[in-house]
């Protein structure tokens, strides 16, 4: 049984009821995929988006939910093995912990009142200054992981005069942490991405991240945008893939007593899965060749990722459309796995960057061209 086929036997149980999918996050790090972006100066395989937008196929085709998980710390490895901002301490202790078990990493950014702060604002999330700690009380949202989380980047402000923003780096077991099991959604029921309240949790001094002078300095995320948009654009092209090859066994095993042989053979269930080959191919397509450009340097592919977010998620939403509209009640069964591919490729909309963002940015690069 391959990977993507061990996930995707578990995926129908773990959406049902919401549980988080600890077997299959362990399978992922089994298979040395889930430290794949560790860096090679860290004794890592040092993997580059491109690498990471094949994992994140396969694995999201199996189940996006421990994709998602498995995305975020493939994500902060990644931009630790190109940025820095760990303390190498704190580092060398994820190191010593991911060799031996799952570790899981996520930054927590968003908050019930100012929403995501790709938007901008101040975080209301505080980090006090006590001796040689930090004392850090807040609220955070969509948490994805929250619960399995070994290490939290707490996107948080400062009390001092001027005010400074940043991570703080936390482990997911200190004292002052509350997990609320607040995730009941549609889709990625799994990813169990709940609440986290912060009551007084001691942070070490120097382990935090970027932390500078509130609008000092752009937060310059260009590359970790690139990272976002093509890998998980590139797990709910897994998930379309899901859809589709369901759709194909559905058609070519639904015989009609009054057609007599399988649906498959009908020109117009022909152009229809066509039609989604074609474009799931080209989504694809672009995807990937994107990765390979950004892992070369490319910064014009740095730039066009997030356009490419929009063409690749907007082409896996249609094809899952598609095969449900071709299949009726039978795709909407609960007894079939399509209604749930469905409802986890919806979520494909939500993540930053989000297509009002691109598009509106896309229009602003175009018109600034003056044509003749």
């Amino acid at each position: 049984m391959t990977l993507t086929e061990q996930l995707a036997s578990r995926a129908e149980e773990h959406d049902r009821d919401g549980s988080f999918p600890y077997e299959g996050v362990g399978a992922v790090h089994e298979a040395g995929l889930l430290n794949a972006t560790i860096g090679a100066r860290f004794g890592g395989e040092g993997a580059g988006l491109a690498r990471t937008v094949g994992i994140l196929h396969e694995v999201g085709k199996g189940d996006p939910s421990v994709a998602l998980v498995t995305a975020m710390t493939l994500f902060t490895h990644a931009a630790q093995d190109r940025s820095g901002g760990w303390p190498a301490e704190v580092y060398d202790e994820v190191l010593t912990e991911s060799a031996q078990r799952p570790v899981l990493l996520n930054a927590l950014r968003v908050e019930p009142e100012l929403g995501t702060p790709a938007r901008g604002g101040l975080p209301r999330t505080i980090a006090r200054r006590v001796g040689d700690s930090w004392l850090l009380s807040g609220h955070k949202i969509f948490s994805t992981g929250a619960e399995a989380l070994r290490w939290m980047v707490v996107w948080a402000r400062t009390d001092e005069d001027p005010v400074r923003v940043g991570g703080f780096i936390v482990r997911g077991d200190s004292p002052g942490i509350t997990v609320l099991p607040t995730w009941d959604h549609l889709g990625l029921r799994a990813s169990r991405s709940d609440d986290v309240l912060f009551t007084d949790v001691q942070v070490p001094y120097d382990a935090t991240i970027g932390l500078v002078e509130h609008g000092s300095a752009p937060d310059r995320r260009d590359e970790i945008t690139a990272w976002n948009s093509l890998g998980l654009t590139a797990l709910y092209l897994g998930v379309a893939e899901a859809a589709q090859e369901w759709l194909v066994t559905f058609l070519n095993h639904r015989v009609p007593t009054n057609l007599g042989e399988p649906l498959a053979t009908l020109p117009r269930f022909q152009a229809a899965v066509g039609e989604i080959e074609v474009a799931l191919l080209g989504a694809n397509a672009l995807v990937r060749g994107l990765a390979e450009r950004v892992d070369d340097g490319d910064a014009a592919a740095v730039v066009q990722s997030a356009g490419a977010k929009t063409i690749g998620t907007r082409a896996a939403i249609t094809a899952v459309e598609q095969a449900v509209s071709l299949t009726g009640n039978h795709g909407l069964s609960r007894s079939q796995p399509l209604q749930r591919h469905y409802r986890d490729v919806l979520c494909s909309r939500v993540h930053t960057p989000q297509d009002d963002v691109i598009i509106s940015a896309a229009g602003r690069s175009a018109l600034s061209r003056k044509g003749g």
